[in-house]
């Protein structure tokens, strides 16, 4: 790498990390595509320099900058993990070889994880996108490409915890990703499926098989059968016979479930592998399944096809009815945005209008301005100013009143409250009131009928004809009898006019404490408001008339001359008329010319 370059590319990193991101990625892939075309040893030695001048190490903690503060997103941290993938291979010896191999490059392989975990979640939400899945293949791809010239990281993407969550994942777009990423790696690579554990193999498989039997997509199930063919044709012979012990029915499940997918050649060769390698069985119960298996691909066979010529059947109609609605939709686009650009136009055209009203307005007044005389012009400059200052008086005072009416506004919540308080009980006890009766009758027991009420008169007659009163004889009881319903007849009839006076001197009560109160708490004069006034205004309109007589009559006394005050006639200002106080006014002499 030329030292101009290397000192820029540390210039940069000295920077706000995320804000050289897009620099550093542009001089980057001008690097390596101008080393690329050169020597091949020019090429290792500019990637030497980017990890041992740690370069490499600030695009694999960019992985995990945040991507809203990125321009281009995902897009452009998934070219960084293309370009950070393409300086890891092929980078040839270097210098710290043991922390290149054992902590620079599990770094990278977890923080491209990451990535795809956070791209992998954005594709899931955002469903109908499918930008997102293009970059998801891509980065897939970065890091296949990675683990091709590194196979001892693959138990490093098994234990990786966020291998865990995509491997996990049930959407058939990243599920064929992950499968894809691994066929790539044995097809290409030969040897790493002997370098690495038995352990991680056989955690790769059991992915495999869990997708083929969760998944009906025949690219899930073509990635997965070649490469379980990968394996069983790469490994040992004892292998193969552990996959019929771990995983039992294997055999039967991939010819029901994927036979006439498209891959049939494929899946022949993993069958005839796995029954050469299996544990023997009988010829005649061989050929019968192969037999019943041929049976049920012809059935499927002709089943799809009718499937097929159905649909090609009602394929005219769909491209109709898919171009009508494309066409509407462009049509109803088209009318948006058309209303759209006539809304600003017009818009527009007001505004200009409204300025040039102005503009004509002040040269009108400008011109009026020339042609007035100097005395004129003086006048008409003062009723500008009175009006400017009329209306920065009335908005001050408009002000004003609205802080002080903030600041009296509980008061003034308070009294309505117990205004609205006292009307509505008074309302309730007039109701109560008409829904009683004035006089309310006697009323018998609603549970004694009239053949009860003579049995109980009998017993009363024969008991006081067995008991006879020595005090009082029996016409002496009768008429204490009439006496008596009298007076409760009396009782009944008042007590209804004893309720509604009783309720009305509670009522006048109550209004006598809510007015001291508010007398008690009146503000002084010096802080009293126009608002606080209504407050103690009278709500009897034969008082307010009487107390404004009053003090009209008051105010009339107070402008007669001294000598109209004098002696017993002026008993009360009231007894003066009006006419009087303009006669003597009129009548006063108050020398002078």
């Amino acid at each position: 790498m030329e030292m101009s370059e290397e000192d820029e590319l540390k210039s940069l990193m000295a920077k706000n990390s995320e804000e050289a991101f897009m620099e550093i990625l542009s001089k980057l892939k001008e690097l390596l595509g101008r080393k690329s075309l050169g020597d091949q040893k020019d090429l290792e030695k500019c990637k030497q320099d980017l990890f041992h001048h740690r370069v490499l190490d600030y695009c694999s903690a960019a992985l995990k900058f945040n991507p809203a503060k990125i321009q281009g997103s995902y897009s452009s941290m998934t070219q960084m993990a293309d370009v950070l993938s393409t300086c890891c291979v092929g980078i040839g010896s270097v210098r710290d070889g043991d922390v290149f191999r054992r902590q620079f490059l599990p770094g990278v392989i977890d923080n491209i994880l990451f990535l795809i975990h956070r791209i992998m979640n954005r594709a899931i939400r955002d469903k109908g996108q499918t930008e997102m899945i293009r970059l998801f293949r891509n980065i897939i791809n970065s890091l296949s490409w990675l683990l091709r010239a590194h196979p001892h990281l693959i138990p490093c993407v098994l234990n990786s915890r966020y291998y865990e969550s995509v491997q996990m994942s049930d959407d058939d777009e990243i599920s064929a990703g992950i499968l894809t990423m691994w066929y790539n790696l044995f097809r290409t690579n030969s040897a790493a499926v002997s370098e690495i554990t038995t352990t991680a193999l056989y955690t790769i498989l059991d992915d495999v098989v869990y997708k083929m039997s969760s998944s009906s997509n025949p690219v899930i199930g073509s990635a997965a059968v070649k490469i379980l063919l990968s394996i069983t044709e790469q490994k040992s012979h004892s292998v193969s016979l552990q996959l019929h012990e771990r995983y039992k029915g294997l055999e039967d499940m991939v010819q029901k479930d994927w036979r006439g997918k498209g891959f049939d050649a494929t899946l022949m060769q993993l069958i005839h592998r796995l029954q050469s390698e299996g544990p023997g069985k009988d010829t005649r119960a061989q050929y019968s399944s192969a037999e019943r298996v041929r049976a049920a691909c012809v059935i499927q066979a002709a089943w799809r096809a009718h499937q097929t010529r159905c649909r090609l059947k009602k394929l005219p109609r769909a491209v109709s009815v898919l171009q009508r609605s494309f066409r509407e939709r462009r049509r109803q686009k088209q009318a948006e945005t058309e209303k759209r650009l006539a809304e600003e136009e017009l818009r527009h055209q007001v505004r200009l209008h409204r300025q040039r009203a102005i503009r004509q307005f002040h040269q009108r007044q400008l011109h009026l301005m020339e042609i007035l005389p100097a005395e004129h012009l003086a006048r008409f400059l003062g009723e500008l100013e009175n009006r400017a200052a009329l209306l920065i008086q009335r908005v001050w005072r408009g002000h004003r009143e609205r802080q002080q009416f903030k600041q009296n506004r509980y008061h003034l919540r308070q009294h309505k409250a117990a205004v609205t308080l006292q009307r509505a009980i008074l309302a309730f006890l007039k109701r109560r009131r008409s829904q009683r009766n004035l006089v309310a009758p006697w009323k018998s027991h609603k549970g004694l009928t009239e053949s009860r009420r003579a049995e109980l008169k009998r017993q009363i007659e024969h008991h006081v004809f067995l008991h006879p009163s020595s005090v009082v004889s029996a016409e002496g009881t009768l008429a204490l009898h009439d006496k008596a319903q009298s007076m409760l007849q009396q009782h009944l009839m008042t007590k209804a006019s004893d309720r509604a006076q009783e309720q009305h001197r509670q009522a006048v009560m109550a209004q006598i404490n809510t007015d001291i109160e508010l007398l008690l708490s009146v503000p002084t004069l010096k802080d009293m408001h126009e608002e606080d006034s209504c407050l103690f205004l009278s709500r009897s309109a034969p008082t307010a008339m009487r107390a404004r007589q009053a003090h009209n009559a008051l105010l009339r006394s107070a402008h007669l001359p001294w000598w109209r005050k004098l002696g017993d006639e002026f008993s009360s200002p009231e007894s003066l008329s009006h006419q009087d106080y303009d006669m003597d006014f009129e009548s006063l002499y108050l020398g002078g010319r």
